[in-house]
């Protein structure tokens, strides 16, 4: 049985439409990562699938019940906004939330997972951004859930805190757990999914393995020459050269492919302060098919 089944979802806050039939299901132990910029519906999804916003049309299914008659011991959850009672330590607030359960897991051991001190009594409200949300993201694997809704987990860590995070993100789905996780971070997605999801204007635009929508829809890879130069100087090398505002920059070329370039300068005796080459990204594919999708042209 897959841990989350949707069909057709749909939802409005009046004339707002926020998620137009999304529809999706995911394995046990897989990641599933649901991307895109902050009002596109995320969260709404999240809300539908936990049971704490119904959906005006469509299905949804969790372990094989509606999503408000699963045994919520199964489920984590870390809310995008968490507002706990502020003079509390993260000590006291996770084991707080371990005693709604009845077989939870040792408060002190889920702390240190995510790199808190169990015996540091600061209270939440004194805790830097990074350490709260560390503290929300114990209190979501302090049942020890079997599916687990991350709403944009590493919002406010630095970037070693974020690493650590995806390592144990990681460690849970080897053991078997299912996340899905709402970010608008591409490199998280791109780090953690099994799939990711593009949603753009509450519509589902593409599903596929990160790899696989790079691939599909990312486009070419790019060379940026910081030059004052006349886009004219590049008219002989074969590849796609359009002028920006930060120089030229070449289309579709590989590294090995550099040196045409560099020819071509030196032969009209032209000069370019740098070069940056890049391949395309989750991110260019994700702004390709939200343009699609904001055109009508969604391939769902």
């Amino acid at each position: 049985m897959q841990p989350v089944v949707a069909d057709g979802v749909g939802k409005s806050y009046g004339a707002t439409t926020a998620l137009r039939s999304v529809s999706v299901a995911i394995d046990r132990g897989e990641v599933f990562a649901l991307v895109g910029p902050n009002g596109a519906g995320k969260t709404t999804f999240v809300r539908c699938l936990t049971g704490t916003a119904r959906p005006d049309e469509g299905s949804i299914e969790v372990f094989g019940q509606a999503p408000d008659a699963v045994d919520r011991s199964r489920i984590g959850l870390l809310p995008q906004a968490f507002a706990p009672p502020d003079r509390l330590s993260a000590t006291e607030l996770v084991t707080y939330y371990a005693g709604l359960y009845d077989n939870s897991r040792d408060p002190d051991a889920v702390l240190r997972e995510v790199g808190l001190d169990p015996t540091d009594e600061t209270w939440y409200e004194n805790l830097s951004g990074g350490q709260q949300r560390r503290a929300s993201v114990a209190t979501a694997l302090v049942n020890d859930p079997d599916l687990l809704f991350l709403d944009e987990p590493t919002t406010g860590i630095d970037p070693e805190g974020r690493i650590a995070l995806w390592d144990l993100f990681e460690t849970l789905t080897d053991d078997g757990t299912t996340i899905f996780l709402t970010t608008h971070d591409m490199n998280e997605a791109e780090r953690l999914a099994d799939r990711v999801g593009l949603l753009a204007g509450g519509t589902l635009a593409q599903t596929g393995h990160p790899t696989e929508l790079v691939e599909a829809f990312g486009g070419e890879s790019r060379l940026l020459v910081s030059t004052d130069a006349d886009p004219s100087v590049l008219a002989q090398v074969g590849f796609a050269v359009e002028e920006t505002d930060d120089g030229l920059e070449v289309r579709g070329i590989q590294p090995e492919e550099i040196s045409v370039v560099v020819d071509a300068f030196e032969v009209s005796d032209s000069s370019f302060e740098a070069l940056s080459w890049r391949e395309p990204s989750l991110e260019d594919a994700y702004l390709a098919l939200a343009e699609n999708a904001t055109r009508g042209e969604v391939q769902a």
